[in-house]
């Protein structure tokens, strides 16, 4: 069956603008930190990308909860607008900071001021551009194009390592932490421009907000109202996704070196490989969630991954240095763990009504990032109490039960049916009485 035009347009803006949203997310750790000395001086390199991180990663609840409610209310175009509007501005105008030379530690301040916007309107997208694509999918697609908005994240993060190779290798290293560092950022502003005019010509509200009731006050219906539990029943779910991601991409990238012994070119060959295999299985598993259950998905994915995950990871440990077993390892360790993302904007969808659900949605995928980036702070010391690769597989199994019991705490959502007005949830639906 062919989708109705409007659909096809909301959908690919949220496939499209998720792309936009996670390469600008991406763009301070990968892109500044080539340039780090010449920005805001070698000393320190590693504590200043951790604050950066930290001013995006404030500013994604917070603007959650400043949006989430406006899409609620006015629209989730509308919103999708705005918020694309602020990360193309606060994007752009990262590549026009001036240098260390000019303004000292003033630099750095400023990125993070810069970050810390952006991060809020990068959370505030969220609440609006994908809902608003869930609520135009048919029912029997909203699990398929759910695995296509969230297999953004891993290409948004390729294509940013692929671009700053290049520009490293045609302008060297000089020349890139001197100028050629704003290139990438001029790219991610641009992308957003181009999705905010998309969105301005072709995408509109789907017919369900249209003839939805709106609540008076969203926040406060998600935080501690009727939808409280649904709230922080995904919370935990997301928590342990986000737990997965950290580990299984993040750290695992920096002990291939040291605990692999693998070269610089080898490490990013092998992420890179994992990177594209595990967005083919984040677009399959949203479409298998569809037949087999969210709930049923999220809670078999769990056990099977708090049991498969640390195998895996202590296996890549165990093979001598040699690469193509180091990279299968690394591609079936990105299946068992991130490649859970693949129903998640299907499932946040169904799990809040609409009058709340860009709220709920929002809320509920920023805040719980917050625990999980916090791992330098905790890792070392548990690695100090089991072993450095020990305790990383521990995580990992830890994440793998906080996405089974999230998902045990909820209820099954309606895969198959329309989304509607009223709560997802017969549990939901008496508390609204």
């Amino acid at each position: 069956m062919t989708m109705p035009r409007d659909s096809v347009r909301a959908v690919r803006g949220g496939i499209l603008g998720n792309f936009v949203d996670q390469f600008d997310i991406f763009l301070p750790v990968i892109a500044l930190a080539p340039a780090a000395a010449s920005l805001y001086g070698a000393q320190n390199a590693v504590t200043n990308a951790g604050l950066i991180f930290i001013a995006t990663l404030i500013g994604r609840p917070l603007g959650a909860a400043i949006f989430g409610p406006i899409a609620d209310r006015i629209g989730r175009t509308s919103t999708t607008r705005l918020t694309i509007t602020g990360v193309a501005i606060a994007t752009l105008l990262i590549a026009l900071v001036p240098s260390q030379g000019a303004l000292g530690e003033g630099t750095l301040f400023l990125i993070l001021a810069l970050r810390f916007v952006g991060g809020i309107f990068i959370g505030g997208g969220y609440t609006s551009a994908v809902p608003l694509a869930m609520e135009w999918s048919a029912p029997r697609r909203r699990g398929l194009n759910s695995g296509l908005i969230m297999w953004m994240s891993p290409w948004a993060n390729a294509v940013i390592a692929a671009l700053v190779f290049v520009l490293l290798g045609v302008l060297g290293a000089t020349q890139y932490g001197a100028w050629g560092w704003r290139i990438p950022f001029v790219l991610g502003a641009l992308m957003a421009l181009a999705m905010l005019a998309y969105y301005r010509r072709y995408v509109s509200d789907s017919p369900e907000w249209k003839g939805a009731g709106r609540s008076s006050n969203p926040l406060r219906d998600i935080l501690v109202g009727a939808n409280r539990r649904a709230l922080w029943q995904v919370f935990v779910l997301m928590t342990g996704m986000w737990l997965f991601t950290d580990i299984a991409v993040a750290v695992l990238t920096g002990q291939l070196k040291i605990g692999a012994h693998l070269s610089d070119q080898g490490v990013s060959f092998t992420m890179l490989c994992a990177t594209v295999v595990s967005a083919i299985a984040m677009a399959a598993s949203g479409h298998l969630s569809t037949f087999t259950g969210r709930r049923v998905f999220f809670v078999g994915f769990g056990i099977l991954s708090a049991v498969l995950a640390p195998v895996v990871y202590l296996a890549i440990f165990r093979q001598g240095g040699a690469l193509l077993p180091l990279v299968l390892l690394a591609i079936a360790l990105q299946i068992v763990t991130v490649s859970v993302y693949g129903p998640v904007a299907a499932y946040l969808t169904e799990r809040f009504p609409t009058a709340v659900r860009s709220s709920g949605y929002g809320v509920a995928y920023s805040l719980s990032i917050a625990l999980p980036a916090l791992y330098p702070y905790y890792l070392p010391p548990l690695q100090l109490l089991l072993g450095g690769q020990a305790a990383v597989a521990t995580l990992l199994a830890l994440a793998g039960m906080l996405v089974a019991v999230g998902a045990m705490m909820g209820p099954e959502t309606r895969t198959t049916e329309g989304l509607g007005s009223a709560a997802t949830t017969l549990g939901d639906f008496i508390q609204t009485k």
